[in-house]
């Protein structure tokens, strides 16, 4: 897999394992609650954390990235942490070494204080919302055009800190839907010169991209190559 041009890095998602939250069948996607203890991973997430390090080890050996040269970026919450610290065992990585670094913008999507602790049949009235207008969110939370923001600018922050890595980002099933639907798109943008990456990013942040984010959707504890 070759470094796409307008990238200093080459990137992978990775959904957290099953957690407790998904086994209650709980939307639980605010700060305060997300990083929570109890809300980490299931025994069935903490296993298809094992699997997904199983597999990424195999991926960076396949593209020749080696271990020296892997970032894993987490979000803060309790089962994305739990996750991260899973694969970097894996990986026989240090959780606690600068290889592996918590990044607050990768955290859930809030979805607002009328779905917090609600049961996540909730999900399929928020994703219709999206489709209708992805600009604008449940009440009191974030639209995916919120979410695409500040992805955006963590792009930024990554492609700036890290040069020639292989980045697995550790997070949620929309922020990673999210996160997947600009890269593409950005990808896409081939009249934008080689180092544009703000424009290139700001010019995919529209309602016909950000509506389709679902087309990403991923199970818990996926590995995906990103670009």
């Amino acid at each position: 897999m070759e470094t796409t041009s307008f990238l200093r890095n080459r990137y992978w998602v990775l959904r957290h394992g099953k957690s407790i939250p998904n086994e209650r069948g709980l939307i639980v996607s605010s700060m305060e609650n997300g990083t929570r203890p109890e809300f980490q991973l299931a025994s069935e997430g903490v296993n298809q954390a094992e699997l997904a390090g199983q597999l990424f080890q195999k991926e960076l050996e396949t593209s020749n990235v080696p271990l020296e040269n892997v970032r894993i970026c987490y979000s803060p919450f309790s089962r994305t942490n739990h996750t991260a610290k899973v694969v970097a065992a894996v990986l026989n990585l240090p959780f606690q070494g600068p290889q592996c670094k918590v990044m607050e913008d990768l955290r859930e999507r809030f979805f607002g204080p009328s779905f917090e602790l609600k049961s996540h049949d909730n999900y399929a009235e928020i994703w219709d919302l999206d489709e209708k207008d992805p600009l604008v969110g449940p009440e009191g939370g974030e639209s995916v055009k919120d979410v695409a923001c500040r992805l955006a600018r963590l792009i930024g922050i990554m492609e700036s800190d890290f040069e020639g890595c292989g980045i697995l980002v550790v997070s949620h099933g929309d922020t990673l839907q999210i996160l997947q639907a600009i890269l593409n798109a950005a990808k896409q943008q081939k009249e934008l010169a080689y180092n544009e990456l703000g424009s290139r990013l700001e010019a995919v942040l529209v309602a016909p991209i950000l509506s389709q984010h679902r087309k990403y959707a991923l199970l818990t504890g996926e590995l995906r190559a990103v670009i």
